[in-house]
């Protein structure tokens, strides 16, 4: 399983959110404390972040965090107040290509997951395509289960005009269910996904169990940011998601607010 971190709060470098933290996700590329399976993240790593005028950006590797001396040099002067980040434990038969590298990104959104559909080629490979507009169809440029379900996401942001990160986020989750009832399966969906203004996540699984999520504001009354990490990124202030649960973060005033998934 992958290792997530999302950010959203004061202007920071990404060295900050990326290396510098007690168990950063530099840390957890090669000794994660909380994986479902395998050992390390030795298949990728990717980083988005967002500009002053809102302009998201992408740097992606198939090569392991602790040997990206790239990145490890853009993060220094890299500045944002919105981030999300991962590193890869690819899975099952997934190639190490970069199409297959996160965060995938459309417009202003910038999105990573953590999970799996059980056995997706044979399952919901085909059905989530069908699914899709033609537009949102050809955003997908690799073969992973990750990427299919960000292009699920983009049909129902896209669809509805009034459709919040929050509200996108849920009617993905509800679909995915509905289409793994049909089609007899199952999935997980530890999922961070930012407009560059707001942030939502969640912590979701069906019929299989759900990796682990949790999320830190360094102010509860008051808080200059929030993080959403699969681990801790250190000892202090750290909440976890409960199953089927979800998170927002309006850029207006940083109160992350929690909910439960109960339509699902």
């Amino acid at each position: 399983m992958c290792r997530l971190v999302g950010y959203l709060g004061n202007n920071i470098r990404l060295d900050e959110l990326l290396y510098q933290q007690e168990h950063s996700l530099y840390n957890q590329s090669y000794n994660p404390r909380e994986l479902n399976s395998g050992v390390v993240c030795a298949d990728g790593v990717g980083v988005g972040w967002y500009d002053e005028s809102d302009r998201p950006f992408v740097y992606r590797n198939t090569i392991p965090m602790w040997n990206d001396s790239n990145l490890k040099e853009l993060s220094h002067y890299v500045q944002s107040s919105c981030a999300v980040s991962y590193v890869r434990l690819a899975g099952m038969g997934e190639s190490l290509d970069i199409s297959n590298c996160q965060p995938f990104r459309s417009g202003k959104l910038l999105f990573v997951h953590n999970g799996e559909i059980a056995n997706f080629q044979q399952t919901l490979y085909r059905p989530i395509r069908d699914s899709l507009s033609d537009s949102t169809y050809r955003l997908i440029k690799g073969m992973t289960d990750s990427e299919h379900i960000f292009a699920l996401l983009v049909e129902m942001w896209q669809s509805s005009p009034d459709s919040t990160l929050l509200s996108a986020l849920r009617a993905t989750l509800q679909k995915l269910t509905d289409l793994a009832k049909k089609y007899d399966t199952s999935f997980s969906a530890n999922v961070i996904v930012s407009d560059g203004r707001s942030l939502a996540a969640s912590r979701y699984a069906y019929r299989m169990e759900a990796s682990t999520l949790y999320w830190s504001c360094n102010d509860a009354k008051h808080p200059t940011q929030v993080i959403v990490a699969s681990e801790p990124l250190s000892d202090q202030n750290w909440t976890a998601f409960a199953d089927h649960n979800t998170l927002f973060v309006p850029a207006e005033s940083l109160q992350p607010t929690t909910s439960r998934l109960t339509a699902c």
